[in-house]
């Protein structure tokens, strides 16, 4: 029953694994050479707006163009507009610059964990602190109840995983 569940999931990552391919080339991801950062592929994609404001906000850019390497499960630009109204107009305020690094290192890995990696992990700790949760329900990698939209787009200090939904520190 286990080999049928790995086996299962193995196919389902290897199905997100090529269409994140596909996908990414079409954004521009992947441009064949060229390395680029964390940052400059959220910038380059156009779909990271929200969450290179708030990176921006949080004096995270170096920190995130250092050479890690770094996990990012990113929310891309519709995970921030489900948000409550006000909500990251509220975080992007120079007085709740704390508890917005608190929510983006909540979102960020120490290492390279690509989405076959789930596998291994129940759970990951957060540069925050605190851990959040992997699992697989029908097919999709979960994390913190976000599922996993795009996965294992490569840069050069790490890799991102789209979300969509922004998770938050408990």
């Amino acid at each position: 029953m286990f080999n049928k569940i790995i086996s299962t999931f193995a196919i389902c990552v290897s199905a997100i694994s090529f269409s994140t391919l596909s996908v990414a080339s079409d954004k521009g991801m992947i441009d064949h050479g060229m390395k680029r950062d964390i940052v400059d592929v959220a910038v380059k994609t156009g779909m990271f707006n929200t969450l290179v404001a708030a990176v921006q906000a949080a004096d995270l850019v170096d920190v995130l163009k250092s050479d890690g390497p770094f996990t990012v499960f990113a929310p891309n630009d519709e995970a921030f507009a489900k948000l409550p109204a006000g909500t990251v107009e509220s975080l992007l305020k120079p007085e709740n610059k704390d508890q917005l690094i608190a929510v983006l290192t909540y979102h960020v890995v120490a290492g390279k964990v690509r989405a076959a990696d789930a596998l291994n992990f129940k759970s990951a700790t957060t540069v925050q602190g605190q851990s959040v949760s992997i699992n697989v329900v029908n097919g999709r990698v979960m994390v913190d109840g976000a599922t996993v939209v795009l996965a294992d787009v490569e840069a050069s200090n790490g890799i991102i995983h789209v979300i969509d939904s922004v998770i938050l520190p408990k």
